[in-house]
This record gives structure tokens, C-alpha cells and sequence, in this order.
């Protein structure tokens, strides 16, 4: 059966509750280029500079060793995975063609894409994938992303365009996992050097449509095209200058005078000034965004539930949001917007969504604190949301007796808190990549299969975490994941606040960029300047 008779063969709704796709992904052949990195445009011209503004500069461009979100919105464009995250859920075949699944479900034989060539100009072969990925897993090289190939037991090479990899358990979810978010595939050796890893932000190695020309922090970082890129004519650009502005006013000065030509916007006063202006084009596409209140229980009292499900009852999510974004959004319980219609329990199945203040006083004082406690609440520097939500949060949780005073942090400092597992009580701003295994086992199951940010250390939860990602069938691993979700409401290790919508401006001449979910920047791989 070929890709199109078996998507043609399924509702959408189908598709998106199959298991991480393995069903389909198996049957998979080469897939069309057009289907990866958004649509293909018609009469697209080439050439041309690029000037994108961020307000959020990347701490660093590795993307085995970087965890942050604002890296990998560059880094998908630098650096590709053997699966590409489609906004539908699908894991398509990228520096992969396609798969073979053993009958026991553990042994994947994936074929590799031929033609492929390095940054460096050598051409890609097994063994570089072989070495990329035994690199990410291995817990002494400090990845973010080797939880999330724990099931692994072995990848071997079976020739230069073969690779078969053994997991322990059946996992739904694998193929989403070899995407682009942690790592991608680099030559075999590449962290033999000792300088290799401080290397990655002067000069890149990756397959990807684009290659690092130079990286200055407090200033830009430019991206070329990659002139041996394996599908012919893409990408468009010569080149993408992304640029680091201070603040919101900075950005909208640069969108006006055209010195930059595309930006996202997340506060809504920002988004009305460039609303109807001659020459700017806002649209506004959906997200697999949370922003979200992370409560660590390595700082007490947080480690008390009663505590946690207390400020979950003061907290005014909708409040939270119209301050911080305006309309710009959509109020979530336990799941990202973008993935709630198929992986979402029912709102009203979860505990502690509505604000009750009296109960929230009672849960205080059978804790141990009739009269509240003080508390510090972390927000990043350059997350203007967070600025508008720090002022609501401390109003909201005055009225239960807590004292909140906030720090801001740079985010480089916030993540190393956040990989040391010590985020105390925490505002984050994170994507995720459509399938809940991805979204949740990570950062939510105990140690040492999980990494358990948030020290929560809950049984029942990486039980069903561990039953979700092993089950096949679409039904049974909804509702194990209802479940999850209900058990998190219940004991409050994280409060997700709403989904912004993602807002671009875009001058008129930049052309087909199609903003992905994630937030990341896959787009700029077909757009193009008229």
C-alpha cells in the first residue's frame, strides 16, 4: 500500500490517535519533498537575505547538549534527525525513506535517504547515524534528549544505508523520537575532539537546508544555504540573518522600516501596532505551545501536594492569559491546544482547574500554613508574557495568604536550574512534538527512566507513562493518557496555564512561510523573496 492510499484510507482524527505512527511509518516509502518543511511553492524565485528578528536570543546552537527552545527553532534548520515532525502528527521519513518493523514490534530496519551530504561535504552514510544517535543515549554525554531514548538497547549498521535499532519494549512513539528537537546526525567521531562542542556555534556540521556562517551573541546569527543540500533547489534564500533585538519596540521599528522582514509577536499591544500597517502581513496559526507554572518539590513547602493543589485553586488561568497575550490564545487544562481534540482529557474530568479560594485557604492550613508563606517565582528575561503574568500570579496568590516575589533570569541561567533539577516555583514556556509520550515520559517520569524535572517522583504516574508508550492500540493509549492527565491534575506538579497562538508579521515580499506549530522555524526551508 503506498502513503497516499493509506492516508487517503483514514480520517484525520484516526491518523492522529495511531500510536506514534509506526502502523503507517512502517508501510512508508520515500516521501514526496514537498510534504516536509511545509508546502512547495509555485514560481518561487531564488536568492535573497532574509532579516528575522528575535527577541529571544538561542544561549547556544548545540543541539545535543542545548536544551533550549529558543535554540531549536534555528537548529531544525541546521541539523535534521532520521524523522521530520509533521503538524499533523505524522512522523515522516526525512534523512530516513522509510522503515521496517519486526512482527514483536522491537526491531526497526530504516532506510536511509541516499545522496545526503554533510556541511562538511562528506556524504552521510550508517555509520555516521549509528554514532550520532549512540552519542544522544548514553547518559555520560549530558544530552537532554537521552531519556528520551532509554528504550534503546542497541543501533547497529547493517551496510552504508542501513540501520536497525533494538528497544527493550515496544514504543509507539520511536519514530516521532529520531526527529529534529535533540541532536540530528553528525559526521561519525565528530565529539572525539575536545573543542567540538564550543565548535558548534562557530561552524555547523549538520545536513540540514542551511549551514552556520557565524553566531554573535548580543547581535545575530547567519545561516547560508547548503550548497550539497540533497533535494535539488531548495532551499530558496542565499541566506537568513537572524537578528537579536532588545525589546518588543526595537522589533516593531525594524518590521516598519523593513530592515527586518519577518518576526513573531506575543504580546497583544505589540500585534495591534502592526495590524493594518501598509506593507505588513499578520497571521496567526495554531501551537503545540504550553505556558506553563512549573512547581519543583525539591523546595518546600512545595513538596507538600496540598500546598501545590492550593495555588493551583488560586490561580486564574483565563485572567493570566488576557493579561499576558490578550485574546492571542486558548486556555488549556492538561494538554497543548493544538493536540487536546486528539490526545486531551476532558476538561471537566480534571481536578483543580476552577479557582475556589476557600478551599484553597483550607488545603494552606491543614498543610501547616493558616497564615500563607512567602515565595519566589523565576521568569526569563526577553519572555515578555511572563512580565504581564508575574504582576497577575502575585495578585492571585495574595489572596490565599502567599507572599510572591519574582526574579527575572537569563535563560541561559534558567535552564541550567531546570537540567539540575532545581526549578523551584518557575514560569516555562515550552513545545512539544505531537505525541504524548514526547510531550510527557521525559519530564514527568521518575528518575532513572525519566528525568523528572520537577523531582514529583510519582508511582502511578510513570506507570501509566511506561503502559502509554508501549501501547499500539489508538483507544486503549487514549485513555491511559486520560488517565495520566488526571492523576497530574490532581497532584499539581505543573499548572498549564493556555497555548498562545503563534502571530507572524511578514513584510509582503517574503513569500510561503508557513509557521510551524511547534514554533520552530522549519518554515524559512521554502519560503521565498518576491
Amino acid at each position: 500500500m503506498s502513503h497516499s492510499d493509506f492516508l487517503a484510507g483514514i480520517d484525520r482524527r484516526s491518523l492522529m490517535l495511531l500510536g506514534g505512527f509506526a502502523a503507517m511509518a512502517a508501510m512508508v516509502g520515500p516521501v514526496s519533498a514537498a510534504e516536509l518543511y511545509g508546502p512547495k511553492p509555485t514560481g518561487a524565485k531564488t536568492g535573497g537575505t532574509l532579516n528575522m528578528g528575535l527577541l529571544v536570543e538561542p544561549p547556544g546552537l548545540d543541539p545535543f547538549h542545548q536544551a533550549a527552545d529558543a535554540r531549536i527553532r534555528l537548529t531544525v534548520l541546521i541539523y535534521q534527525g532520521l524523522f521530520y515532525e509533521s503538524p499533523d502528527g505524522t512522523a515522516m521519513p526525512l534523512l530516513a525513506e522509510g522503515f521496517d518493523l519486526s512482527s514483536d514490534r522491537l526491531v526497526y530496519t530504516m532506510r536511509l535517504r541516499k545522496g545526503v551530504k554533510f556541511h562538511t561535504g562528506e556524504p552521510m552514510t550508517a555509520k555516521d547515524v549509528v554514532y550520532s544517535y549512540n552519542y544522544i543515549r548514553d547518559p555520560k554525554n549530558g544530552s537532554p534528549g537521552a531519556g528520551d531514548f532509554a528504550m534503546i538497547t542497541a543501533i547497529d549498521a547493517v551496510d552504508d544505508a542501513t540501520v536497525k535499532i533494538t528497544i527493550s519494549a515496544p514504543n509507539a512513539a520511536l519514530p516521532m523520537t529520531l526527529g529534529n528537537k535533540y541532536g540530528g546526525v553528525v559526521p561519525a567521531g565528530y565529539f572525539v575532539a575536545a573543542d567540538a562542542k564550543t565548535k558548534l556555534n562557530q561552524t555547523s556540521v549538520g545536513t540540514g537546508p542551511f549551514k552556520l556562517a557565524e553566531f554573535k551573541p548580543n547581535s545575530n546569527a547567519t545561516l547560508v544555504r547548503h550548497p550539497d543540500y540533497w533535494e535539488p533547489g531548495v532551499p530558496y534564500l542565499d541566506r537568513i540573518n537572524f537578528v537579536f533585538v532588545p525589546n518588543s519596540a526595537s522589533l516593531l521599528v525594524g518590521l516598519r522600516n523593513k530592515r527586518i522582514d519577518i518576526a513573531t509577536l506575543s504580546r497583544p499591544q505589540d500585534v495591534k501596532q502592526v495590524e493594518g500597517v501598509a506593507g505588513l502581513v499578520v497571521e496567526r496559526k495554531p501551537s503545540f505551545n504550553q505556558k506553563a507554572i512549573d512547581l519543583g518539590a525539591e523546595l518546600k513547602p512545595l513538596d507538600d501536594e496540598r500546598v501545590r493543589r492550593a495555588i493551583a485553586l488560586a490561580v486564574d488561568k483565563d485572567e493570566i492569559m488576557r493579561a499576558s497575550i490578550g485574546g492571542l490564545g486558548k486556555v488549556i487544562g492538561t494538554m497543548v491546544a493544538g493536540m487536546q481534540d486528539s490526545w486531551g482529557a476532558p476538561l471537566d474530568k480534571l481536578a483543580n482547574q476552577k479557582v475556589d479560594i476557600a478551599t484553597a485557604k483550607k488545603l494552606l492550613a491543614d498543610a501547616g500554613h493558616p497564615d500563607g508563606f512567602e515565595l519566589t517565582l523565576t521568569s526569563i528575561i526577553g519572555y515578555d508574557w511572563m512580565d504581564a503574568a508575574s504582576v497577575i500570579l502575585r495578585e492571585q496568590l495574595g489572596k490565599i495568604g502567599i507572599k510572591l516575589s519574582i526574579q527575572r533570569v537569563e535563560l541561559g541561567v534558567w535552564v541550567k536550574n531546570f537540567q539540575s533539577k532545581q526549578m523551584g516555583f518557575t514560569f516555562n514556556d515550552w513545545a512539544t512534538v505531537p505525541d504524548p509520550n514526547l510531550l510527557f515520559y521525559r519530564h514527568f517520569h521518575k528518575a532513572p527512566e525519566g528525568a523528572d524535572f520537577r523531582n514529583w517522583k510519582n508511582d502511578e504516574a510513570s506507570k501509566l507513562l511506561d503502559e502509554g508508550r508501549a501501547e499500539n492500540d489508538p483507544a486503549k493509549r487514549r485513555a491511559i493518557y486520560d488517565r495520566f492527565q488526571q492523576v497530574m491534575a490532581e497532584s499539581v506538579p505543573t499548572i498549564m496555564l493556555f497555548s498562545a497562538d503563534h502571530v507572524v508579521v511578514r513584510g509582503e515580499r517574503v513569500q510561503n512561510y508557513d509557521q510551524h506549530p511547534t514554533g520552530w522555524y522549519y518554515g524559512l526551508a521554502r519560503a521565498w523573496l518576491s
